[in-house]
């Protein structure tokens, strides 16, 4: 297929009739840190691009009090220079300034985050620690789905993401983050665990959502880890048993892989960093 036309949507209306028209021969440009790359290596050949970078609804962080949405459109540069997200957030302020150089945060979007499907995608552990929303919108309508199912029926031909949304944690609540990568600067994530926790006053785990990145065909919830530590207090042994509980997890999904050997030893350090995080952090963050 050879791409013969570029449009540029002024609002989501226009976008989603223009998906509408074309379906499967089109493809939504973001920041195009990805798309233009696939482009390039010729493993997508769309016939039409849609360039939705002049559309301000999304690229809008919107706090109502309760929740937070954020737009397809919001970089992650936007979420690290928003001080929504240096309390309690910490954890996707975090994910989100360790993706790639400055540059890819500049035009790099939250949406197109989701979209690609990596499983290795920085920012969406945090957001399913958070229990996110996606939001794609049709000419059928809205359709609304937990990011951590969105990967089993993801964005489909005549859908646009439009938002990403999430419940504000509470004055008890800190979510943390942890990458491993290959080089400190530009690497894409070999392993991410992203855990929210919240704690009563004895500081015993009352909540807990965990989710990983690279640890399968996408980012998920390890619920195993979750049921562990639940009703715990966090110590060095309360660690050891939720890194089994995701070991003899992984050993189960990653059956057979050749990654499995090295991905066992890493998660050790990776998990315990950020369960760490969150106790030590438990007493620094503030009311929102």
């Amino acid at each position: 297929m050879t791409l013969n036309q570029v449009y540029n949507g002024n609002s989501i209306d226009e976008v989603v009739e223009l998906l509408g028209k074309y379906g499967k021969e089109a493809k939504i440009v973001a920041g195009g840190t990805d798309i233009v790359i696939a482009l390039k290596n010729e493993k997508i050949s769309p016939r039409v691009l849609i360039d939705i970078t002049k559309i301000d609804e999304l690229k809008k962080i919107e706090d109502d009090g309760e929740y937070i949405t954020l737009g397809a459109g919001v970089t992650f540069t936007q979420i690290v220079e928003n001080d929504i997200f240096h309390g309690n957030l910490r954890g996707l302020y975090k994910a989100c300034r360790m993706v790639g150089s400055p540059q890819i945060r500049n035009k790099g979007t939250i949406g197109g985050n989701i979209a690609n499907g990596s499983a290795a995608a920085d920012s969406i552990p945090p957001l399913i620690a958070l229990g996110s929303i996606v939001s794609l919108v049709s000419s059928d309508g809205v359709r609304e789905i937990p990011l951590e199912d969105y990967y089993y029926d993801q964005v489909r031909d005549n859908e646009l993401l439009r938002s990403i949304r999430f419940k504000k944690p509470k004055d008890n609540q800190v979510l943390n983050f942890s990458k491993l990568g290959l080089r400190k600067a530009l690497a894409i994530s070999r392993l991410t665990t992203a855990v929210l926790l919240e704690f009563d006053e004895n500081n015993i785990i009352q909540f807990v959502r965990a989710a990983s990145g690279a640890l399968g065909k996408y980012p998920m919830r390890e619920i195993e880890v979750e049921e562990y530590l639940l009703g715990k207090k966090i110590k060095n042994e309360t660690i050891d048993g939720a890194v089994d509980a995701l070991q003899i997890a992984m050993d189960e999904r990653l059956k057979g892989r050749s990654t499995l050997p090295y991905k066992r030893t890493a998660i050790v350090s990776i998990l315990r960093e950020t369960l760490e995080s969150g106790n030590e952090s438990k007493n620094e963050v503030g009311a929102w």
